[in-house]
């Protein structure tokens, strides 16, 4: 459990499983009404592989969630038995409403051969990650987007400087390969921030013939959770995909926060700049707008400052959720 205190516990989870169409009609007819009588918010993701999600509420709804799930889905699959479930607190919801959506993948990668349910690399404890990274012939992954990257990552990672992760396949083809044929690494090893995306991707590099490939269980959040920070190699702040916008090493809420124009994080120093307007443009989207987007960006802020729209309304989200 998260050293973090506050009145709201929020869980982070998937796992890879085979789900027939009549259980996922079920889940998402079932979800959210559990989540609406139990004051549970957030998002759930499901698809013939599995589930992926993260939700906030009370202790008791979000534990029922969680039990629900398990319930539903191990009768015919023992493999749930794997769900990855991260946890930590926070004093007010993180979302605004709860969403179930069924989807082909919980994390699009859009490699078929791609499937931890058949093949998957090494898991590798938060507890042994330090030793593993040190090696100096170990390659270090993080299979984030750039703009997650930018935020925080472990000392002497490589950045594929993705935008989404269905640009990873094509990463591994270009530049991967090139650099393991000449380096000769004795292992790879990946993370993300959840631990998923490393998974499907250790998947994926082991069906395209990468050898020693390992993946951090339960990715970055599990290690700042597990790790204490005098021994860390995390430097900078986790990403995440709610209203948090990133955690720092006690899983609290850090400095980071969205722009509301792009969707992307900004740090204090990044809104003292000229460029950027509240709502309107930051320096990362100032050249991606029209004088006639930012106008209507302008208005959309001057409502809610002044209470006339819903705050959930309009607001683009980060690219690529979850975990």
């Amino acid at each position: 459990m998260s050293r973090v205190s506050g009145d709201y516990l929020v869980a982070a989870f998937y796992a890879f499983t085979s789900l027939a169409p009549d259980e996922l009609g079920s889940l998402l007819t079932d979800l959210p009404q559990l989540a609406l009588r139990e004051q549970v918010v957030g998002s759930v993701l499901l698809a013939p592989e599995g589930v992926n999600g993260t939700i906030s509420g009370p202790d008791r709804g979000v534990t029922m969630i969680l039990e629900y799930l398990r319930s539903k889905i191990t009768l015919g699959d023992a493999h749930f038995e794997r769900l990855q479930v991260k946890r930590s607190r926070c004093s007010r919801q993180v979302f605004r409403r709860f969403k179930a959506r069924r989807k082909r993948e919980i994390v699009s990668l859009g490699q078929p051969c791609a499937d931890p349910r058949r093949n998957v690399g090494t898991y590798v404890d938060p507890h042994h990650w330090n030793e593993l990274v040190d090696d100096p012939d170990t390659l270090v992954i993080d299979t984030r987007n750039r703009y997650e990257v930018a935020v925080g990552s472990f000392v002497g990672s490589l950045d594929p400087e993705t935008e989404t992760f269905r640009d990873f396949p094509d990463w591994v083809e270009q530049h991967l390969r090139p650099l393991v044929e000449r380096m000769s690494p004795a292992r790879i090893a990946m993370f993300c921030t959840g631990g998923i995306r490393c998974e499907k991707a250790s998947s994926f590099l082991q069906q395209r013939g990468f050898p020693e490939v390992h993946h951090l269980k339960g990715g970055i959040l599990n290690y700042l959770d597990q790790v204490p920070e005098e021994q860390s190699r995390w430097e900078g702040e986790c990403f995440v995909f709610d209203q948090r916008v990133a955690l720092n090493h006690q899983l609290e809420p850090g400095e980071h926060s969205l722009c509301h124009a792009c969707g992307l994080p900004l740090t204090p120093k990044q809104r003292q700049l000229e460029s950027y307007i509240p709502g309107v443009q930051c320096l990362q989207c100032r050249d991606r707008f029209t004088d006639g987007d930012r106008a209507r960006f302008a208005m959309r802020q001057s409502q809610l400052k002044h209470g006339h729209l819903n705050q959930s309304s309009g607001w683009p989200s980060s690219p690529d959720k979850h975990g």
